[in-house]
């Protein structure tokens, strides 16, 4: 099965919205061994929407809509919709109850204009919001399905888990085709040296398929395995990522949607640890991240921002006469940021960061992009120097993601010169 997916509203082409449902709504069909053969953004234009339903209809065989059904006058997908399908709006007593018992919810006052959501295409299948009043839309015509969703994202998530998604999987069952999808993280290594160490790539493979996906922080490598049995599938998914592992596992930190922070948070869980941050160039971004982790108290003690010298001196007991010899800039401050923070705070392992992000800042010896990464726990105190580019928040993402990897190799045992 091909979809065709297709985003209304004028904010998407300007760049006042980033179009996040198409990447959902790409990532879901794919895993449920949906092919997507095209994504296109169109403005809230009825003969530029129409065109694209055209072409969706005529080029696959699953045409999915999101945006437009709100209830303003610039919400033009619905009527859309019936053009397109020749047919006509009626009420539907599910949907005006939905609606209802959100206004009482949320103690508004229902409107003529709110009441106007209740009515849906004849031909469709409505779609429960969950969390709003636009309901979805579910039409097949012709052995074509064409579904169609707000545009709010929690709202079309919703839809997709509880209904869309459900629904196709049923389906295609028994279609006699099976694809397997992984996905292996990768950090610290860049795309091109990644590709020469695993070599030979139809050696790994043998028909499946590796597609190489960098980040800011990473590059993930995602496997895909197509065969006519799904216990075949899923053992030739575990041959092909061993192999990969033979070569670049001590730079793959986890696998499919897993982060580098639930990693080091499992990691620390295990060997009942406590982690401390020190952050210079950072401002706090390493500690967030640790902390974007739900159940992080258990291993996450403290962290400190120390942005000026005197802080570092203050707070994290650098001596004084380090920073005006080597600079605050350098691997001996890093050093003593990362002893300090864990000396103070009682934590296993102390971790710090000074840098800088740009685009000021720089001299002839220490270019913008210029991190080091100071890690301290009880056998050992070093630091790491590092380049990266000239974008300061590139730089901030950058050092944060290499700051945890240091983390992640002093657990595991890995050299930190790879």
């Amino acid at each position: 099965m091909n979809a065709y997916i297709i985003s209304i509203g004028d904010e998407l082409l300007i760049g006042q919205t980033t179009n996040t449902n198409a990447v959902f709504i790409g990532e879901k069909l794919s895993e449920i061994n949906i092919n997507v053969s095209k994504i296109v953004a169109v403005a809230d234009d009825e003969n530029s929407i129409m065109d694209e339903f055209k072409l969706g209809i005529e080029k696959s065989d699953l045409v999915i809509v999101t945006g437009g059904l709100g209830p303003t006058h610039d919400d033009i997908t619905r009527a859309c919709v019936v053009n397109f399908f020749n047919t006509e709006l009626v009420e539907n007593e599910e949907v005006l109850e939905n609606i209802k018992m959100l206004f009482s919810k949320r103690n508004r006052e229902l409107t003529e204009v709110n009441l106007a959501q209740a009515l849906v295409p004849k031909t469709s299948e409505p779609i429960k919001n969950m969390h709003g009043t636009a309901p979805g839309n579910w039409i097949e015509k012709n052995n074509k399905i064409f579904i169609v969703m707000p545009g709010v994202p929690y709202e079309m998530k919703a839809m997709m888990n509880n209904f869309i998604l459900p629904k196709l999987s049923g389906m295609l069952k028994g279609s006699g085709i099976v694809i397997k999808r992984s996905i292996l993280q990768t950090t610290g290594i860049a795309e091109s040296t990644l590709s020469e160490r695993l070599g030979e790539l139809d050696k790994i493979l043998d028909g499946a398929k590796l597609a190489f996906l960098p980040s800011i922080v990473g590059v993930k490598l995602r496997i895909t395995v197509e065969t006519e049995d799904e216990e075949k599938a899923k053992n030739r998914l575990v041959e092909i990522e061993q192999k990969i592992r033979t070569k670049v596992g001590r730079f793959i930190y986890g696998k499919d949607e897993e982060t580098l922070e639930e990693v080091i948070g499992r990691l620390l869980i295990e060997r009942d640890m406590k982690i401390s941050t020190a952050e210079s160039c950072t401002g706090g971004l390493i500690a967030s991240t640790l902390t974007d982790i739900s159940g992080s108290s258990a291993y996450f003690e403290r962290g400190i921002v120390c942005y000026t010298n005197a802080s570092k001196v203050e707070i994290l007991r650098v001596d004084e006469d380090t920073i005006v010899e080597h600079g605050a800039v350098s691997m001996e401050v890093a050093m003593q940021m990362a002893d300090g923070v864990k000396s103070t705070s009682g934590s296993d392992i102390g971790i710090a960061v000074t840098g800088i992000m740009g685009p000021t800042g720089a001299t002839t010896d220490k270019p913008v992009g210029l991190v080091y990464i100071g890690y301290c726990d009880e056998k050992v105190c070093t630091a790491k120097k590092f380049v990266f580019g000239n974008e300061r928040l590139l730089n901030k993402q950058r050092t944060m993601q290499a700051a945890l990897n240091m983390v992640r190799k002093q657990l595991l045992g890995i050299s930190l010169d790879e």
